[in-house]
């Protein structure tokens, strides 16, 4: 039924109802409850290594719901300090063959004040993560006062703060992951990262949200760039703009970042070349996760964590169970994901 619907009208469908449905405490109905597989990362302690991925929750409106299925941890946003309308719509369209979505959102959002309103009613006591842009008329020179407002607002309520410069949906974002201005940038979030935490009497760990489209020379400078400055942690990846295994398919030709089953390869890649460089940095694998295999195939790439999004809108919730149920018979192996 959900699928006869814009794409767009079915996801806030979909959340309405899963908030209804916890509400009445038969959340638990739609899926069981996944096995227990605490791991630790970031200097956090987590049920299981199976996320929910930013993006579904822009605005923390639905934390409550989304925790009763069962995720092992949470990140909301992409928030940004002001609220955006995003892109004009149709702006979300789904490519069922190919178990993939294409999306030019644009960080669509209530802004901070928002999100934070939500959270401030959510019960929701688990790991959460907040993910935190740049508003799309905020020139790159000035981006760091974004990140930084951001960054300020949230960290009372975050277990960990997502800095997000490789959203493909927002003119000129990713040009922030080019050395120099990495480097700036990261510089100023670190400084007031350990000013705040020192402040709070808690440190947050703040992850890095990477793009799939880097190559070996992108990977390399970031790598200098994040070992020096100290990131607490990666994520790998957002969406891409390349068109690999969806060409001639119904709105393969939609601009925006594509994600799904097409996007693995290049998030694995990406995953591989990040660990390998920064060996004792922890990782969240994110990126073509439709199956526990899947999720399986991430951890063995280096990951200690990994996310779902689009897998979950063509599966739904009984993934979640399936991937931490994968992780745990690995685990049983001899083969548990790494604590970092």
């Amino acid at each position: 039924m959900l699928f006869r619907l814009d794409a767009e009208r079915a996801h806030a469908l979909a959340l309405s109802g899963l908030d209804w449905l916890q509400r009445l405490h038969l959340a638990r109905l739609l899926v069981p409850a996944p096995p227990a597989l605490p791991v630790r990362a970031f200097g956090l302690d987590l049920p299981n290594p199976v996320g929910l991925a930013a993006g579904l929750d822009k605005n923390a409106a639905h934390v409550d719901g989304l925790a009763a299925l069962g995720f092992g941890f949470i990140e909301v946003g992409t928030v940004t300090p002001r609220a955006q309308p995003g892109n004009p719509r149709p702006r979300l369209f789904r490519l069922p063959a190919q178990q993939a979505l294409i999306n030019r959102m644009g960080f669509n959002n209530g802004g901070i004040d928002a999100l934070l309103r939500n959270l401030d009613r959510a019960r929701y006591r688990g790991v959460l993560g907040i993910n935190i842009g740049r508003n799309k008329d905020t020139p790159n020179a000035q981006a760091a006062d974004d990140y930084l407002h951001g960054l300020r607002r949230v960290h009372v309520h975050a277990s960990y703060i997502t800095v997000n410069i490789s959203s493909p949906n927002t003119r000129g974002l990713r040009d922030l992951q080019a050395h120099a201005a990495l480097d700036a940038l990261i510089g100023q979030l670190r400084e007031a990262q350990e000013r705040l935490g020192a402040q709070a009497g808690t440190r947050k760990p703040m992850l890095l949200k990477i793009a799939p489209d880097l190559d070996e020379r992108d990977m390399d400078d970031m790598a200098d760039v994040l070992q020096r400055r100290g990131i607490d942690g990666l994520i790998c990846t957002n969406t891409t703009l390349a068109r690999a295994g969806v060409a001639g398919a119904a709105h393969a030709q939609e601009s925006g970042g594509l994600s799904g089953v097409p996007l693995r390869a290049s998030a694995d890649r990406v995953l591989r070349g990040m660990r390998a460089r920064l060996p004792q940095v922890p990782v969240i694998g994110v990126g073509g996760i439709d199956t526990g295999a899947a999720a399986a195939e991430k951890i063995a790439a280096g990951a200690t964590l990994v996310q779902l999004y689009t897998g979950l809108i063509y599966r739904g919730p009984v993934l979640i169970h399936e991937c931490v149920q994968a992780l745990r018979a690995r685990a049983e192996a001899g083969d548990a994901p790494r604590a970092d």
